[in-house]
């Protein structure tokens, strides 16, 4: 039997939550996190990230076995030495084990080295501590998985190498530095083996140019794990355990599989645990629903009841979870839009969210639409509508010289046009399949030359494509080489854009500033079928379900002729009518690359979209090495993604047109 030990996976899990390690691991129960594109992607780029490192920390030593016994074999061999570098060291104390990135031994003292992805922006440690008075109080919550994580280390290897001086570090993403050369990223390509496990495959042409710029910036995080452990004494919900007793419970409960109990919070809503009804339809059990009935003694029935978690934005969730109003039924509107005393709200969204509420209490399955002032609205818009939509990427290892690492490239646009008479047209499309090509100015070059021909209303769905335009005109601004249409280029961003509050850049709003499709969803139109969701993957296919316009319309196969001209489909049918209910177009299509689905989005993630999987598929266009015939494949499937992203909003604006008729 293979020995259950608290790993550094493991243990993050229990910092999240520890009931969680009694639901990891378990075929049994549905996992979230093991199909998600965009944390698939992440992981990609650690992978990538994890590889450059050893080549900062050269001559070292793999320890690539996956058997505990033989790891930690190999690393106590090597740790006879006096002076060693040790990829992947393997220690183990009690029932704690950890696999170290990078084990710098000289001496009697030990550099321990987490190896993470995630950026920086400067070289100080100063940026983990929250102060106040000039005195430090605590460590930013964005920082302490990864400083747990360092700390738990330390703790395994202290314990385990009580003789030896640990000193800890992080070695993290420099967003300061430049790449020294095209194509970094590309010669850290991802590859499985026989097992569907992961590794990153370097390319022989890897060389000094490559790496004579470092990517990656070490920082020392002793002080700062010192004091996260001394300032979260109680740790989580587990109560006055401190930092190792907390480590020794979780420890114990997971080797003998004991479950350990933890509060009902408004975290809860995100648990990779949480079984969709297609998991349940194929017999897999539900974490979430488990804890529901432990914690909160619930019955089968009560576990499927709309809680606090799934009200949409609302900020005191936890609150009413402690006062013990979880369910709906629990709930009054003074719980959700308490009143100042002259009346007014306190909670600028509290009507919304009390009438998200009130439809579940009532039963009521009726759309809301506040037709009256989504009128006054449309009658602003200039005809032909633009719809747009961005796919864009944001890498650790950039694609290009001069680059930063997690500087933005944007690599396809979709865009759809509807004239006055309402005939819809898929305009026009933009995708960057050249390898070591930054596209960012010829994307721009393209979509303005889609968009100006007219001065029609220009739509996006959430702030993604607003914040992307801020980016590249920065990146336009700091360009030191010559760019022929600079000024012209500028002058597009200013027209159909407005600065963000964090742009360093700032101009008057564009006369064509794009209307955000997500803000009208927001304050006039809501839909029970979402379930308090605004992300486009909810809004569309309960638009469609709620419109009988929209399911005549779409269950023929209409798209992609004459009358709709589409540049990726031929009289497509986009809707299967099954017993009343129409089908969702984005479960329509094929999959972006094998072993892909699609995104669960978190109410959280609305301006993420589904940003995953096409930056995983443009990654590997990036690639040089892959074959035609899966160029040529990713390359539609991308083109065919990106256009239904478009067309979902033109079928929104089509529902409301029909509604408000």
């Amino acid at each position: 039997m293979t020995a259950k030990y608290l790993t550094k996976s493991r243990f993050k899990l229990a910092i999240e939550c520890p009931t969680k390690l009694f639901y990891t691991g378990k075929k049994e129960y549905a996992n979230n996190s093991l199909d998600n594109p965009f944390l698939e992607a992440l992981a990609e780029g650690g992978f990538q990230v994890g590889e450059l490192a050893k080549y900062y920390y050269p001559g070292g030593h793999s320890i690539h076995t996956l058997d505990y016994q033989d790891a930690l074999e190999q690393t106590n061999q090597l740790l006879e030495q006096d002076n060693v570098i040790i990829y992947e060291a393997a220690i183990k104390h009690n029932n704690l084990f950890i696999r170290i990135d990078i084990l710098v031994k000289k001496g009697n003292s030990i550099k321990l080295i987490e190896v993470k992805s995630k950026s920086i922006k400067e070289h100080s440690n100063r940026q983990f501590f929250t102060t106040k008075e000039g005195v430090d109080t605590g460590i930013y919550a964005e920082w302490k998985p990864y400083l747990y994580d360092v700390a738990f280390q330390r703790y395994v290897t202290r314990s385990s190498l009580p003789d030896l001086e640990i000193k800890c570090f992080l070695l993290l993403a420099d967003k300061t530095a430049k790449a020294s050369a095209d194509g970094i990223n590309q010669k850290f390509q991802i590859v499985e083996d026989k097992n569907r496990r992961k590794g990153i495959e370097v390319s022989s042409s890897l060389n000094q140019k490559d790496l004579s710029v470092k990517l990656l910036h070490e920082i020392s995080v002793d002080d700062a794990c010192n004091l996260l452990i001394a300032t979260e004494k109680q740790l989580f919900i587990l109560g006055q355990l401190g930092f190792v007793k907390f480590i020794d419970k979780c420890s114990e409960n997971y080797k003998n599989d004991k479950k350990l109990k933890t509060q009902f919070k408004s975290k809860c809503k995100s648990c990779e645990f949480n079984a969709k009804t297609e998991d349940l339809d194929k017999g897999l059990l539900s974490g979430f629903i488990e804890c529901g009935k432990d914690n909160l003694g619930w019955s089968d029935q009560e576990a499927n009841m709309d809680t606090v978690l799934d009200i949409w934005n609302h900020r005191s969730k936890d609150r009413l979870i402690a006062e013990g109003k979880i369910k709906f039924s629990d709930l009054s509107e003074e719980d959700i839009d308490p009143k100042k005393k002259n009346g007014e709200s306190r909670n600028k969204w509290g009507w919304r969210q009390w009438l998200q509420i009130e439809k579940s209490q009532n039963d009521d399955s009726s759309i809301f639409l506040n037709k009256t002032e989504l009128r006054n609205m449309t009658s602003q818009w200039v005809f032909p509508l633009h719809f747009i939509d961005f796919e864009t990427s944001k890498v650790a290892i950039p694609f290009n010289q001069g680059r930063n690492p997690y500087e933005g490239v944007a690599f396809q646009f979709s865009h759809h046009v509807i004239d006055e008479n309402g005939a819809i047209v898929h305009k026009g499309e933009y995708l960057n399949t050249e390898p070591g090509f930054f596209p960012n100015y010829e994307f721009l070059r393209q979509l303005r030359k889609e968009l100006v021909q007219d001065n029609g209303t220009i739509f996006r769905y959430a702030s993604h494509e607003n914040t992307f335009l801020n980016e590249i005109y920065k990146q336009i601004k700091l360009d030191t080489n010559p760019i022929s249409d600079k000024d012209e280029l500028c002058a597009f961003i200013e027209l159909i854009s407005h600065p963000t509050e964090k742009s360093p850049y700032q101009w008057t709003t564009g006369n064509r500033d794009m209307v955000d499709l997500l803000d009208l969803v927001k304050q006039y139109y809501y839909n029970p079928q979402t379930n308090g969701s605004n992300s486009l993957k909810y809004v569309l296919p309960a638009t469609i379900n709620s419109s009988d316009y929209l399911k005549q319309k779409y269950s023929q196969p209409i798209y992609g002729c004459e009358e709709m001209p589409s540049s990726n489909f031929k009289d497509h049918q986009w809707l299967d009518i099954k017993d009343g209910l129409a089908s969702n177009p984005y479960e329509n299509l094929s999959e972006l690359f094998d072993g892909a689905s699609t995104i669960n989005i978190k109410e959280s993630d609305e301006t993420i979209k589904d940003g995953g999987a096409a930056m995983t598929a443009y990654a590997k266009l990036q690639f040089e090495e892959i074959s035609s015939d899966e160029r040529s494949k990713l390359q539609k499937n991308l083109l065919r993604y990106c256009e239904l992203d478009t067309l979902a909003m033109v079928m929104i604006y089509e529902a409301w047109k029909n509604w408000l008729e």
